[in-house]
């Protein structure tokens, strides 16, 4: 469940969505993504993200050095195994008092290409380091300029030795609407252009939360230490920058099997009540 800039194998993919109260922006939505990624390709890949957000920046992405199994904790709160489990340069001016159309900046392993109009993409990455430098794909990002107007396009670079070592991903972002939750799974493994109209398969857990919930809502989480050879349980207040994002109950689906090519959405009133029966994959972004 992933889009690469070239030929790469994605597994056990873990996408969580959750909403939080910012001190700044108030309601906000937080992304969680996390896989493990083989890159296919003989020089550096890159994954891509589409997120309907505003305004987003560097400041938006998490630091997730400090705890870096949260997401995994999610899924054993889900599934234990008790029940079976298995920067720009200079001078880059801001349209409308926002952020650059493009921003480039490093986060844990990767060097990320943010950006609100995706056909800058190619000119933009010369400034991205040699070794993480991917092949400009212009198709590529004419698709996500096309199917995804108004969303930030995330673009994840990182090189062969990296490729098994990132720590998750985990941003906030004032969303288009706090109606619904969508969540970015438009998957394609071979650098091309997605095809919309096939079945994919799917080896992912799709988690979600909300802003404090009630005893009665959902599993309760317990995050590991950050220090694995502790092995004792941690409150994610304890989680650094991370802990004001982090859901202290969740709820989720574990998918298996073949689905249609597109993104998860569900209404936030169903979050709300816990009803996972309408979220349902989805090509609704099109232009």
């Amino acid at each position: 469940m992933c889009v690469s800039t070239a030929a790469s194998r994605f597994s056990g993919t873990i996408l969580y969505q959750g909403q939080a109260s910012h001190p700044e922006h108030g309601r906000v939505h937080v992304l969680g993504y996390q896989n493990t990624a083989v890159n296919l390709a003989n020089g550096p890949n890159a994954m891509l993200l589409h997120v309907p957000a505003t305004g987003m920046t560097r400041a938006n992405f998490v630091d997730t050095r400090s705890c870096p199994r949260v997401l995994r904790d999610m899924v054993d709160a889900l599934a234990p195994p008790t029940r079976g489990r298995r920067p720009m340069p200079e001078g880059c001016v801001a349209v409308a008092g926002g952020p650059p159309p493009v921003q480039i900046f490093d986060h844990d392993i990767y060097t990320v290409v943010l950006a609100t109009d995706p056909t800058l993409i190619p000119q933009a990455l010369e400034h991205v380091p040699e070794h993480r430098r991917i092949q400009p794909n212009k198709p590529l990002f004419d698709f996500y300029a096309t199917r995804y107007p108004g969303h930030a396009i995330i673009v994840c670079c990182f090189d062969n030795t990296e490729a098994r070592s990132a720590n998750p991903l985990l941003m906030w972002y004032r969303p288009h609407s706090l109606r619904h939750f969508v969540l970015p799974a438009l998957d394609c493994h071979t650098g091309g252009v997605p095809d919309l109209t096939t079945q994919v398969p799917a080896d992912h857990w799709v988690i979600l939360g909300r802003d404090n919930p009630p005893a009665s809502w959902g599993i309760p989480v317990t995050y590991t230490a950050d220090d694995s050879r502790t092995g004792h349980g941690r409150h994610p207040d304890r989680h650094g920058p991370a802990a004001p994002y982090l859901p202290t109950r969740v709820i989720g689906a574990h998918f298996t099997s073949a689905m249609p090519n597109g993104d998860f959405m569900i209404p936030y009133t169903d979050v709300i009540r816990g009803d996972l029966t309408a979220l349902s994959r989805t090509t609704a972004a099109a232009a």
